[in-house]
């Protein structure tokens, strides 16, 4: 299999896309942060120095899925429909997982959007809580399901 993103040569490129035909594409990621029962209480609880830490994250993820193409060199910069996050609180765990889907009528699709937007918004938890817990993982980053394109559909479950 040939890689997309490399040239005759084997020189790093950005995939024209121009010939695909525009269709309605929607990527939905996924992501977790465990922590300590005391972040994590500090957290819901909006006790945390730094301000309300999960809405702060939703922000940033929607700021990280938007600055996808500055990040990764291959991206294609995206006009970007929406950007939606849903954060379950796991208190079993004890964390949150991060859901960010995105979407867009367009020729490429938005996964790396959707991925990146998780990763950023888990960072800002992280970011904001470390002062309580530096020993907070972040884990499972990934695509839960896509939809429209070439490829067709994705979906984990």
């Amino acid at each position: 299999m040939k890689l997309t993103h490399l040239d005759e040569k084997d020189r790093p490129k950005m995939v024209d896309v121009s010939d695909k035909q525009d269709t309605t594409r929607i990527a939905v990621a996924s992501g977790t942060i465990m922590m300590s029962s005391e972040a994590y209480l500090m957290i819901i609880e909006h006790k945390t120095k730094k301000g309300p830490v999960l809405q702060t994250a939703v922000v940033a993820a929607i700021l990280g899925a938007k600055k996808t193409s500055d990040l990764i060199p291959m991206c294609h910069p995206l006009m970007l429909t929406s950007v939606s996050c849903d954060i379950q609180e796991l208190s079993d765990l004890p964390g949150f997982k991060l859901f960010v889907t995105a979407k867009l009528k367009g020729q490429t699709g938005v996964e790396m959007e959707a991925l990146t937007g998780v990763s950023i918004g888990l960072l800002t938890i992280y970011d904001m809580a470390k002062a309580i817990d530096k020993s907070m993982v972040i884990s499972s980053v990934q695509l839960e399901s896509k939809s429209g394109g070439k490829s067709g559909a994705f979906s984990r479950t």
